[in-house]
């Protein structure tokens, strides 16, 4: 790895803004390779060089891969004037990573969402050459048939004329409120709602559970979220040709 500015490097580590990693500097509190260090602007290396603060070694984290149990009423942005995004949510110790939510989900829809500031990988997850599949589960106001069923499987052409790739839709619970699952293998926009609409019918509820092989944590409440796990991260760049 390229050498980084030390204040950078512990900024990345979670100790903090640059401004909180150089008091942490001045008040003699980080050592590199066993020696006090007196200047944030330094150059390091954190794969080579032995980095401690408090005595402690750091670690360090150059990309971030967070799983995120996105609720509703917040929304899918990386800043808002008015509305909280999903951004607000997380710790500010992460805001020197620079983390990005990979697609949207509406301000009504909640579930699986990842942020991480690998732009190679989020861009792949998101595009239709890759066909990742993201599936949703859903209330529906209106009986969903077997009909609905095969136009889904056929593509739905939305009110603007285009038309969506094949999707599966599954029937959970039907009657005058339906519950269902469908997945889809792209990601245009409000492209769930659009597409029962056009089926004259309307979504009530929307949550996200999977996006590829990555399926949402049951242990994670609405607004909370962890970091992926190192089989996770090499299960999603497997699945966009990325990595073994």
């Amino acid at each position: 790895m390229a050498k980084q500015r030390l204040d950078k490097v512990l900024s990345r580590a979670g100790l903090g803004s640059r401004k909180e990693v150089k008091r942490l500097v001045k008040a003699g509190r980080v050592s590199v390779n066993g020696s006090i260090a007196s200047d944030g602007g330094q150059h390091v290396d954190p794969d080579v060089d032995k980095i401690e603060v408090n005595d402690r070694p750091i670690v360090y984290r150059e990309w971030i891969y967070l799983m995120m149990y996105k609720p509703k009423g917040v929304i899918t942005a990386t800043v808002d004037p008015v509305l909280p995004t999903v951004l607000d949510l997380l710790d500010g110790a992460y805001a020197a990573h620079s983390p990005f939510p990979v697609g949207r989900l509406d301000r009504y829809t909640e579930g699986l969402l990842l942020l991480t500031n690998d732009g190679s990988l989020a861009h792949r997850l998101l595009s239709p050459k890759y066909r990742v599949p993201k599936t949703y589960a859903a209330l529906i106001r209106g009986h969903v048939t077997e009909q609905d069923v095969a136009q889904f499987a056929a593509g739905i052409v939305l009110e603007d004329g285009t038309q969506t790739q094949p999707a599966i839709l599954k029937v959970l619970q039907p009657g005058a409120h339906s519950r269902v699952e469908v997945t889809i293998y792209e990601g245009k926009f409000h492209q769930v709602k659009r597409m029962f609409r056009a089926v004259g019918k309307q979504v009530v509820e929307l949550k996200r559970l999977s996006m590829g092989p990555l399926v949402l944590d049951p242990a994670l409440s609405p607004g909370q979220y962890r970091h992926l796990t190192a089989d996770e991260v090499k299960m999603l760049k497997k699945t966009v040709g990325q990595g073994d």
